[in-house]
């Protein structure tokens, strides 16, 4: 592995997907980036780590792995069926025509010209207010002062 590599993903016969960091690296990042990226150190081998549950989407995740460190600016190697960058994604199925999107815009066409949501006529403008009169008169207000509780 050439020392301008930070990481290196794999398969291996016994443990599955695999990552080692490069020596240059500090022991302590490289375990700090691969637990996070849902690797763990293999005992009895130090400096290899492998992938959690392999068999829930291991490829997939271990594609993850690898794109999720070169967006944070490392240098990885990967094997072809792990690499994103050289390998296509995992095969999609296109979707047969079953008519469910034609029936979907006519219910969505249908929904536009309901009576129910109409919008109700305003009888006056919103910005104009009416004001109450001026009395007269000066109003009186009498407070009474509580007789019994707590003051304040």
């Amino acid at each position: 592995m050439p020392l301008s590599e930070h990481f290196h993903f794999g398969t291996h016969p016994d443990h599955g997907f695999v990552a080692a960091a490069s020596p240059e690296l500090a022991p302590h990042l490289a375990d700090w980036f691969l637990t996070r990226v849902q690797f763990e150190p293999v005992p009895g081998d130090p400096g290899l780590y492998r992938l959690t549950d392999p068999e829930k989407d291991g490829r997939r995740r271990t594609r993850q792995a690898v794109n999720d460190l070169r967006r944070h600016g490392y240098t990885v190697h990967a094997d072809i069926a792990l690499d994103p960058a050289q390998s296509a994604g995992p095969p999609t199925t296109p979707a047969l025509p079953n008519g469910l999107s034609e029936r979907r815009a006519r219910i969505a066409q249908a929904a536009g010209r309901s009576s129910q949501r109409r919008t109700v006529p305003i009888t006056s403008a919103a910005s104009v207010r009416t004001v109450p009169p001026v009395p007269d008169y000066t109003p009186t207000v009498r407070l009474r002062s509580p007789t019994t509780g707590r003051s304040r």
